[in-house]
């Protein structure tokens, strides 16, 4: 599983230019799912991005978590994460996950994110949708189950 993490002051998606989510302040999650994830590499995205120490204390220094901040995440399930393009010029995709299995895990980590009392909110899974953000920082982060990167 990986996941892009962008700290935002705002992001919202939408779909067919009808507003489907929007968060204010806290973390913008494009995921993708590989075929052969499962609900353990779908609990280790889960409690790094609630813990992921990228907000700002009182001193300026990245130290503090969603969980510290009360921020809201948005997720948005992104298959080309999984694109490959070592070869040729057109990516393959044949490690990610086929749609109904993405689609489950994508939903559990929703799910999971707003039991550990984090707003979470979601994209459409498999929609052509207009994700808008404000960077704050900018601060970018990836994560890989496999711990790649």
């Amino acid at each position: 599983m990986r996941a892009v993490i962008q700290r935002v002051k705002s992001a919202s998606v939408k779909v067919d230019g009808e507003l489907v989510s929007e968060i204010g302040s806290g973390l913008l999650i494009f995921l993708g799912v590989a075929h052969n994830d499962t609900e353990k590499e779908l609990e280790y995205i889960a409690n790094k991005v609630a813990n992921l120490r990228i907000f700002e204390d009182a001193d300026g220094k990245m130290n503090l978590s969603l969980l510290d901040t009360g921020g809201s995440a948005l997720v948005v399930s992104q298959f080309t994460l999984y694109g490959d393009c070592r070869k040729g010029r057109r990516p393959s995709f044949i490690d990610a996950a086929r749609p109904e299995v993405a689609n489950d895990l994508y939903e559990q980590l929703i799910s999971l994110l707003n039991d550990m009392n984090i707003s979470t909110h979601g994209g459409t899974f498999q929609a052509m949708m207009d994700v808008e953000l404000i960077n704050d920082g900018p601060v970018t982060i990836l994560l890989d189950s496999d711990k790649q990167f």
